[in-house]
């Protein structure tokens, strides 16, 4: 399954456009790039462990995505019945860098995955054990459910 099958394809393109045009990329990799924000959030939408995080490239999607934000906001009701919640890192998070993001990186790359969606793999470098790719953002989960 793929990300972009979760929004109408006027918004996925909508997107993909602000992606080319705010960071000079080529469409191919806009649409790559959106498609995998797409899985991220969906499979944040199932998280109730820890918090996941995109990769870089992928971070761009969601920073575009929540811009627009009436969209945002019914998608994430419309996916997860909540808000997805995007949440920086503090600079001096230990969390950050080095074994902790590389976890985080493998625990997300398996929540995508777990929940049916292709995987991008050459969006997801830190996943392959790169020790300095996290972006600094996560998501929000919700408590555990008993």
């Amino acid at each position: 399954m793929t990300g972009q099958s979760l929004v109408e394809p006027a918004l996925f393109e909508r997107l993909v456009n602000r992606i080319v045009a705010e960071h000079d990329l080529a469409r191919g990799l806009a649409e790559r790039i959106m498609d995998q924000a797409l899985a991220f959030l969906a499979a944040c939408a199932r998280n109730t462990g820890d918090p996941l995080a995109p990769s870089e490239l992928v971070d761009i999607g969601w920073h575009t995505f929540v811009l627009h934000t009436h969209d945002y906001a019914a998608f994430c009701d419309r996916i997860a019945g909540r808000f997805l919640h995007h949440v920086p890192t503090a600079d001096h998070d230990p969390a950050a860098s080095g074994d902790p993001a590389r976890e985080t990186a493998a625990r997300t790359v398996a929540a995508i995955e777990a929940a049916g969606f292709t995987l991008d793999s050459e969006l997801w470098p830190q996943a392959a054990g790169c020790t300095g790719c996290h972006n600094g953002c996560h998501d929000d989960p919700p408590p555990a459910r008993d």
